[in-house]
């Protein structure tokens, strides 16, 4: 059963290749006009491209901020790192803070970051992937406010809503603001999936939402202070500057990829679906140049399959799954837009293991941590059909579509 927040409307996406910038000795994202896309829909404008609303906020302060190489301000043809163009503002920036897969968004998915100093700045970096992922007392120490501005992909599982809740928490307890600066949910035209139950809870979901939870990441950050999800219920100062002539059902390409494995909008639309495969024995197409767009295992016969693939170490996996090995599967880079979650290809890939890997386990532990209950795997083991599991999500569904509703700040 489908369970969709629009469901008289068709979100149109733009399937295009995208880039993360040069490399070059400076830490920040570059811009190359001619090889960098831009920003597709010039009449959305992201939050960070609102400096008249937050300039007043962060000048004369000494600020934090948490960003990545997604942190950007667009320009007509390019776009300037959000660093840059607040330093050309006179604006203090202390200390950033960067996420899983680190400022520059090339690290593996959980590889430990550790931190730096920017070789274009001298400002320090504090990973939020290291040896803590929680901001310290010591690294918020000297700190007026924090500036929170990263592309989110809108999957419960995608880690970077994980760093918004450590960061909200410690600077509620050290009486810090936050301003976010709202980007565009890629996957905010729909909610699925099954709630997480809180004895799941982990880095990858920590918090009794779906799957696809439909929010952007300033709405999400005032659900989680809505909710008293942070510790003691504690409520952090938050100044969201928002995203302007934007809809959940807007069309939006992401013109940088948020992380190493999801390189364009296909993989993005498919990562909510394909990501369930991490805690399984097949392969995502990690080592490859179709991250999240391709399926396969060397369990299993090529003629059920349609494609083959071999994965090889590459940037932001430097040990893919089953390296070396050929591996039958789908290729689903030409796959229709997803609008809900698709389990198809979990359930048949999980048959096929019965049938052609019988000495293989099919699932791994962390398939009930990205699912965030132990049912999901439950209902598929005994055969369920997709329908039926569906269903068994519509109350949870309905229950936080009505929770959500006061944190939506776009219709």
């Amino acid at each position: 059963m489908r369970f969709k927040v629009f469901k008289n409307t068709v979100l149109l996406f733009v399937l295009v290749a995208i880039s993360c910038g040069n490399k070059t000795k400076n830490e920040w994202v570059k811009s190359d006009t001619s090889t960098q896309l831009v920003q597709k829909d010039s009449s959305v404008v992201v939050g960070a491209n609102r400096m008249d609303l937050y300039l007043p906020l962060v000048n004369g302060k000494r600020i934090g901020i948490v960003a990545n190489q997604t942190s950007v301000v667009f320009n007509d043809n390019s776009y300037t790192h959000i660093v840059d163009s607040l330093l050309k503002h006179n604006v203090d920036i202390k200390t950033v803070f960067a996420p899983e897969h680190g400022f520059r968004g090339t690290a593996d998915a959980g590889e430990f970051v550790k931190d730096g100093i920017d070789t274009k700045t001298g400002i320090p970096i504090v990973s939020l992937y290291g040896k803590n992922k929680k901001p310290s007392v010591e690294q918020l120490h000297g700190l007026d406010l924090i500036v929170f501005d990263i592309q989110d992909v809108g999957a419960r599982f995608y880690t970077y809503i994980s760093s918004l809740h450590y960061v909200m928490e410690a600077c509620a307890e050290k009486n810090i603001p936050v301003i976010i600066l709202d980007r565009p949910n890629p996957n905010g035209h729909y909610i699925d999936g099954p709630i997480l139950e809180m004895k799941h809870k982990s880095f990858v979901g920590m918090h009794p939402v779906p799957v696809v939870h439909g929010m952007t990441i300033g709405e999400y950050a005032k659900m989680i202070n809505g909710e008293g999800w942070l510790e003691n219920n504690i409520q952090c100062g938050l100044e969201i500057i928002p995203i302007k002539n934007y809809t959940h059902n807007t069309a939006y390409s992401l013109p940088i990829k948020p992380s190493p494995n999801l390189p364009n909008d296909t993989a993005i639309n498919l990562y909510p679906s394909l990501c369930f495969f991490e805690g399984t024995n097949i392969s995502v197409g990690r080592g490859t140049n179709k991250q999240f767009q391709i399926i396969g295992s060397p369990f299993y016969s090529l003629k059920s399959h349609n494609y083959e693939f071999t994965p090889i170490p590459n940037e932001g996996a430097k040990y893919p799954k089953h390296q070396g090995k050929l591996c039958s599967g789908y290729d689903l880079s030409k796959n229709e837009k997803l609008n809900d979650l698709n389990l198809e290809w979990l359930v048949t890939f999980y048959k096929a293991n019965k049938q052609f890997a019988k000495k293989e386990a099919f699932f791994t532990n962390f398939f009930t941590t990205l699912a965030g209950t132990e049912k999901l795997q439950k209902q598929i083991e005994d055969g369920l059909s997709i329908e039926k599991i569906k269903t068994s999500w519509t109350k949870g569904l309905m229950e936080y579509e009505q929770m959500r509703q006061p944190y939506l700040l776009y219709p």
